[in-house]
């Protein structure tokens, strides 16, 4: 039995949220909380599996909460969003960086066609990231640094970067897109799992800390060198030749769109050894199919570790780079 923990000010909704989780035999709602202070002392007291989280609340909001949570009893976080605007947008990846696991949409009206479907992903999401392992968070300090990576063999530039990111992306993404130097010669194709509408703010709030130029990915356009491509909404993002985006409405791959998976063929298709591709362990076995597409002969691979804390607090935080 997953035991959650949920934070919602508006009494409406918070009904709403528990018959939905309820509805799933294997998840009890242990704990409600009006505001964010109140989430913070019932995730110490009653030790929860998970929160689940509203962004705006009285007292603390899901920022401040996810702070004081993560440095008093670190537990996996989801956030519960119903607004996209730029500052809700910044507020929830800010909550990420701070260590919350990824943001959802709130649930619709009963009698939305759109209903089930949510409710069915709120109930997937909240199992499945009850099962990620989190550190604890601790006052800011100096980061330990990494050790160099080895450089690309002479011969075999790198012609374009693939990124796959789901649990904790946008705080891991802000990370790897502020170390690439504005200069960088190769495009950058980036899938990351978010809430519905969130993908712009995403944009904008990377662009915020990162030389390269970050924008939301249009169909046909041509591939330029210093700028970061994010997927849009529910559209899979590729490349074709002779070097331009390819968004598309095909199926769902393991039941994702966009995809790890078609991002990383789509790429090697188009650039093959001249391709680095990186993904998170959150996309599991999916990515990895879609990874092996870049072993060609000529390419070279490795696993490259960070401090645990580089990334929103998942243990272990391992990316698999291949070029």
């Amino acid at each position: 039995m997953i035991r959650v923990l949920l934070a919602e000010d508006s009494l409406t909704v918070r009904q709403l949220l528990v018959e939905q989780l309820q509805s799933d035999s294997g998840i009890e709602v242990v704990g409600q909380a009006n505001n964010g202070a109140e989430a913070v002392e019932l995730a110490w007291r009653l030790r929860p599996d998970i929160v689940a989280m509203d962004v705006h609340m009285p007292v603390l909001d899901g920022l401040d909460a996810t702070k004081e949570i993560m440095v008093r009893s670190p537990v996996p976080i989801v956030l519960i969003s119903s607004s996209s605007s730029p500052g809700d947008v910044e507020l929830a990846l800010n909550a990420m960086r701070a260590g919350a696991l990824m943001v959802l949409e709130k649930p619709d009206d009963p009698r939305s066609a759109r209903f089930d479907g949510r409710r069915q992903k709120l109930i997937q999401m909240v199992k499945a990231m009850a099962q990620v392992k989190v550190v604890r968070r601790w006052a800011p300090r100096r980061e330990r640094t990494a050790a160099p990576a080895a450089p690309p063999r002479r011969g075999d530039p790198i012609r374009l970067v693939a990124v796959a990111a789901s649990t904790g992306g946008p705080a891991v993404l802000q990370r790897v897109l502020s170390d690439l130097p504005g200069d960088f010669p190769a495009p950058v194709l980036v899938v990351q799992h978010i809430a519905t509408g969130f993908v712009g703010g995403l944009a904008d709030w990377l662009n915020g800390s990162s030389a390269l130029r970050v924008k939301v990915a249009e169909d046909g356009e041509a591939l330029m060198p210093h700028v970061a491509y994010l997927s849009p909404d529910n559209r899979h993002l590729g490349a074709k030749l002779p070097g331009h985006i390819e968004l598309s409405d095909a199926p769902p791959v393991g039941g994702f769109r966009p995809s790890g998976t078609y991002l990383f063929e789509s790429a090697a298709r188009l650039r093959g050894p001249a391709l680095a591709a990186l993904s998170s362990p959150a996309w599991g076995a999916t990515a990895s199919r879609g990874c092996t597409k870049c072993a060609r002969p000529a390419v070279r691979s490795w696993l490259r570790t960070r401090n645990p804390r580089w990334s929103s607090g998942c243990r272990g935080t391992r990316w698999r780079l291949a070029w």
